[in-house]
C-alpha cells in the first residue's frame, strides 16, 4: 500500500514553521496513542505520525523528502525497523505528566512530622513556650550523608553510567522500542557504595531525638495545630525538608468552660444574695472581677464580662466570659429557719403545705394495712 505524503498525514504545508509543525504532531500524537484511543487503528495512524514527524522535523531528511518523495532508495524512511526512541511509553509520558515515572535522583521534599502537646487549659489561653524532642532522620555525622565509609567515597554505577535508569529495547510489530526503567543495581540512585558507612550502614541518615524550640501562639484551642516549617524529615537528593505540625490537645479546666473565645462558668448564689440583691467577686482568666447582682435575679440569668474571655488565636481581638447565675437551695434548716421562711411566705400571699412527715407516715401506714 502506498505510502501517504507526510505533509498531508500531520495537515500542514511545505512552508510551515518549526514550531507549527511540532504542535501539529504534538496533537495528533495525543490524538491516536493507543493509551488514549481504542480505535482498532489508532495504533497504526499514530505510528503514521510518529514517522513523518520524525523525517519532517530532521532538516536533512526533510531535504531528501522534498525531492526525492517516498522513492529515495538510500533514505529509508518508513518501514518495521525504525527506532521509536522511546516508544509509546515514552512518549505518553511527555505529553500526559510522566504516567507515573519520575526521575529517580529528582530532588523530593522529606516527609512531614506531627507531635501532640498537652497543655494546660491556661497555657492553652496565654500561649506557651517549649523545647520538644522529636525522634527524625539526621544526616549522618560520620559520612557526611554520603553512606560511603570515611576515607572512600560511592562511585558511579557502571550500569546505568550515573543516570538512574536502564534502557529496555522491545521489538514490536511497529519497530523497536526503548523504554526507560529504574536500575536494579543501584536502585536508581545512580551510584554504588562499595565500603558502607558503619554508623548508618550506608543509608547516609541516622535517627536521633531532636531539640525544637516550639511557641504556641495565646488562643489555641483543643486540636487545632502551628507548622513549624523546615523540621520534618530531611529532603532527598537535595530536595527541601518537610515541615512538622504540633497539635494542641488542651486539658479541661475544673471551673472554665470554654467556647471558641468565650469562657462560660456557673455561679452558685444563695436565695438571699439574688432576693436583696449582691456584690460578688467573680474569678476570671485575668483575676478577679466585682460584679453586681440585681435585686430579684432569677436562676438561670446570665451576666457577660466583655473581654474577659481568650485572645483569638489570629489575633482578631477577645472573647467575653459568660456568668451564669445558679440559686441553690438550702438543706437540713433549722426550726428558727423553718420559721421565718413560713412568715415570709404568709407576707408573700403563699400557701405552702409541709406535710412531707405525714406523707411517709400514710405510705408506711397504707404498706402495714393500717
Amino acid at each position: 500500500m502506498s505510502k501517504r505524503d507526510y505533509y498531508e498525514v500531520l495537515g500542514v504545508e511545505q512552508n510551515t514553521s518549526t514550531d507549527e509543525m511540532k504542535k501539529a504532531y504534538r496533537k495528533l500524537a495525543r490524538k491516536y496513542h493507543p493509551d488514549v484511543n481504542k480505535e482498532p487503528d489508532a495504533e497504526q495512524k499514530f505510528k503514521e505520525v510518529k514517522e513523518a514527524y520524525d523525517v519532517l522535523s530532521d532538516p536533512q531528511k526533510k531535504a531528501h523528502y522534498d525531492q526525492f518523495g517516498h522513492t529515495d532508495p538510500n533514505q529509508g524512511f518508513g518501514g518495521g525497523g525504525g527506532d521509536f526512541g522511546g516508544g509509546f511509553g515514552d512518549i505518553f509520558d511527555m505529553f500526559f505528566g510522566g504516567g507515573g515515572r519520575r526521575n529517580p535522583n529528582a530532588p523530593r521534599q522529606g516527609a512531614d512530622l506531627q507531635y501532640t502537646m498537652t497543655l494546660t487549659f491556661e497555657e492553652a489561653v496565654f500561649g506557651k513556650e517549649t523545647d520538644i524532642h522529636i525522634p527524625k532522620e539526621e544526616e549522618c555525622d560520620t559520612c557526611f550523608g554520603s553512606g560511603a565509609k570515611p576515607g572512600t567515597k560511592p562511585e558511579t554505577c557502571s550500569h546505568c553510567g550515573g543516570s538512574g535508569q536502564l534502557n529496555v529495547e522491545q521489538n514490536t510489530p511497529f519497530g523497536r522500542v526503548v523504554n526507560r526503567r529504574v536500575c536494579h543495581h543501584c536502585n536508581g540512585t545512580g551510584k554504588f557504595i562499595k565500603e558502607k558507612c558503619s554508623t548508618c550502614s550506608g543509608k547516609g541518615k541516622v535517627r536521633k531525638e531532636k531539640k525544637i524550640h516550639i511557641k504556641m501562639p495565646a488562643g489555641i484551642d483543643h486540636g487545632q495545630q502551628i507548622r513549624v516549617t523546615g523540621k520534618g524529615e530531611p529532603g532527598e537528593n537535595g530536595g527541601p525538608a518537610g515541615d512538622l505540625y504540633v497539635v494542641a490537645r488542651v486539658s479541661p479546666h475544673e471551673f472554665y468552660n470554654r467556647d471558641g473565645d468565650d469562657i462560660f462558668v456557673d455561679m452558685p448564689l444563695t436565695f438571699t444574695q439574688v432576693t436583696l440583691g449582691d456584690e460578688i467577686e467573680i474569678p476570671t482568666l485575668h483575676g478577679k472581677v466585682k460584679l453586681k447582682i440585681p435585686a430579684g435575679t432569677q436562676s438561670g440569668t446570665s451576666f457577660r464580662l466583655r473581654g474577659k474571655g481568650v485572645p483569638n488565636v489570629r489575633g482578631h481581638g477577645q472573647g467575653d466570659q459568660h456568668v451564669k447565675v445558679k440559686v441553690i437551695t438550702p438543706k437540713n434548716l433549722d426550726e428558727r429557719q423553718r420559721t421565718l421562711l413560713r412568715e415570709f411566705a404568709e407576707l408573700s400571699g403563699e400557701s405552702v403545705d409541709e406535710q412531707h412527715d405525714n406523707l411517709f407516715s400514710k405510705v408506711r401506714r397504707a404498706f402495714k394495712g393500717e
